[in-house]
């Protein structure tokens, strides 16, 4: 029995979700008359307490016009050197926007009002403008880590008293929602912008949101069409996600207490180190001891054996639980590992 602990991404539409998707009615998008579209902009944006929001067909896309939409050629986004945006964007803010980063460190993804403030350009002609502030929640190299809202908030307002704009790569906010039971709308608060993904964990084949002020989304449809990112009957997709928030949200809880049990198992493993507390939703993250062999290697020997990882630094692995995977699949997971440790 194969068993995928590659990312959440892997997960594939339910056969109740195709059925919706079938029966969802659909009409041109670029035109702006594909209804499930406009129902689904129309939710997400009464979600996340926001004015508007306009469907894309991928979370780097949705951080991508977001970034687009507020900043200008020449300017500095303050941001974790360790976020999705800085790592695996393939430099889009650089080649799309013209932006460069200002990158901060911090345990498990964090940062706090002071970096804010220490990386904030003056105004001064030999410097980049300092004009947006990213966070992203939960973090995925933070270990799936969820921002403390109070920290998060600070440093919006800190942001914000220093004439930037504030963004939220919320590709898996529905973790955050559903670990802590803070609501969308309060996390979305602090933020000019929200990006969420609909293709992580929630099974859905493509498709993110980003949700913000009229204007802002103004200027995110304007440029989804310059980068190519219009669609046309794009209510199939539209159907998915709001199939996924009537019902693969809630069950996210089932794959945090399924990630619990599968660092409990890792940190039991001789020549294994997992942070069994901060695993806090589904991304699960272990060093391995140099003596056992290194992150490819052992992920190699993992799927000759049927179980599927990835290696995101030369001795640290990361298995990622979600709707695809059971917990019969999680022990077999524990008892292949436990016997290539040996």
């Amino acid at each position: 029995m194969s068993v995928d602990l590659r990312s959440d991404t892997v997960t594939k539409p339910t056969r109740d979700m195709l059925e919706a998707m079938i029966a969802s009615p659909v009409g041109d998008d670029v035109w702006g008359d594909d209804p499930t579209v406009n129902a689904l902009q129309e939710r997400c944006a009464n979600l996340f307490g926001k004015e508007a929001a306009c469907f894309v067909p991928s979370g780097t896309m949705a951080n991508q016009l977001a970034i687009r939409a507020q900043t200008q050629p020449g300017d500095e986004i303050i941001i974790h050197q360790e976020s999705h945006i800085v790592r695996y964007e393939a430099g889009g803010a650089a080649a799309l926007s013209g932006c460069s980063f200002a990158t901060t460190s911090g345990d498990r993804g964090f940062f706090n009002s002071e970096d804010v403030q220490r990386l904030t350009r003056d105004k001064d002609a030999h410097f980049g403008n300092s004009r947006l502030v990213s966070l992203e929640n939960t973090h995925n190299r933070g270990g799936g880590s969820i921002w403390p809202l109070e920290q998060l908030a600070s440093v919006c307002e800190t942001a914000h008293s220093l004439g930037l704009s504030t963004h939220l790569d919320g590709a898996r906010i529905w973790h955050a929602i559903i670990a802590t039971g803070i609501d969308a709308a309060t996390w979305a608060k602090p933020f000019d912008t929200i990006s969420a993904c609909f293709s992580k964990g929630l099974g859905c084949p493509a498709g993110s949101i980003v949700v913000g002020s009229k204007d802002t989304i103004y200027k995110v449809h304007r440029f989804r069409k310059q980068f190519g990112g219009t669609m046309r009957q794009t209510g199939i997709l539209a159907g998915a996600a709001n199939y996924a928030l009537d019902h693969h949200v809630d069950r996210l809880a089932d794959d945090h207490r399924l990630a619990k049990q599968l660092a409990e198992g890792l940190s039991s493993i001789d020549g294994i180190t997992c942070d069994i507390e901060n695993t806090e939703t589904n991304l699960i993250f272990f060093d391995i001891d140099p003596r056992i062999g290194d992150g490819p290697t052992i992920c190699r020997q993992l799927s000759e054996n049927g179980v599927l990882s990835e290696a995101l630094d030369p001795q640290r692995i990361r298995f990622v639980t979600h709707l695809g995977v059971s917990k019969i699949q999680v022990e077999e997971a524990l008892d292949i590992l436990k016997r290539l440790c040996v």
